[in-house]
């Protein structure tokens, strides 16, 4: 078991600014991407069409962050392809961060061989500024009370979060989002279940206990805006 004090596995820094990291970073582009639809005229889409924009912002994760961050993005994807979970349960958990924006299934990409990508393409970004560069091994918090502590924020609005992410007002309907999210949890890694859960609450809009989410995120070491940015805080 890891020491719940030493979940800080890549130097997350007390920086307010910061609102994501790693894959949920990346996933948060979404919001992009709805505006490159939403008023084409004013924001053309790049060049290349969806798989090439979605690996950009891999590359980009490089130059957005400093090392210690920029690395989440390889752990966390490296956490999802040495798991268990199945191809269905990361594609529907990449949907529900995404509010289903961008489905790789649609372009001929597995959801492994998309995660594959991912990191192919922000290991070649790093690695032109460090060609000796090597990712650490993943190293997933499997802490049995930080297992829990999500579960329980994830099962009190799960009807809700699940109902939201097959009526949704745009994107592709995602089913089963809430037991997914839990697989990641409990077969994956904590942390990144956490991070992708706040994600699709945000997609969505679904009210959330904003005190006890950010004390939960206190407990990962995250900085604040990582929980709060983006939240629907129905006590607030």
């Amino acid at each position: 078991m890891t020491d719940e004090k030493d979940h800080d596995v890549v130097g997350y820094l007390e920086d307010v600014y910061v609102t994501d990291v790693g894959l949920t970073w990346v996933a948060s582009r979404w919001s992009s991407v709805d505006m490159f639809e939403r008023e084409p005229d004013r924001h053309p889409r790049p060049e290349g069409g969806p798989v090439a924009e979605w690996l950009g912002f891999a590359a980009l994760a490089v130059d957005e962050f400093d090392r210690s961050r920029a690395v989440q993005l390889d752990q966390d994807v490296q956490r999802l392809l040495r798991s268990p979970l199945t191809e269905d349960t990361i594609l529907t958990v990449w949907l529900g961060a995404t509010h289903g924006l961008f489905d790789p299934v649609e372009y001929g990409v597995s959801a492994r061989t998309w995660l594959e990508r991912v990191e192919e393409t922000w290991l070649t970004r790093v690695r032109q500024d460090d060609p000796a560069f090597v990712p650490p091994s993943p190293q997933p918090v499997v802490d049995e009370g930080l297992v829990q502590a999500v579960l329980q924020m994830i099962r009190p609005v799960a009807e809700q979060l699940t109902h939201a992410a097959e009526n949704p007002p745009y994107g592709t309907s995602v089913t089963c989002l809430a037991p997914a999210l839990e697989r990641v949890v409990t077969e994956a890694c904590a942390d990144l279940g956490y991070r992708l859960f706040l994600r699709a609450m945000k997609a969505y809009l679904v009210p959330a206990d904003g005190p006890a989410l950010i004390a939960l995120g206190e407990r990962f070491g995250y900085p604040h805006g990582i929980v709060r940015e983006g939240l629907n805080d129905r006590t607030g």
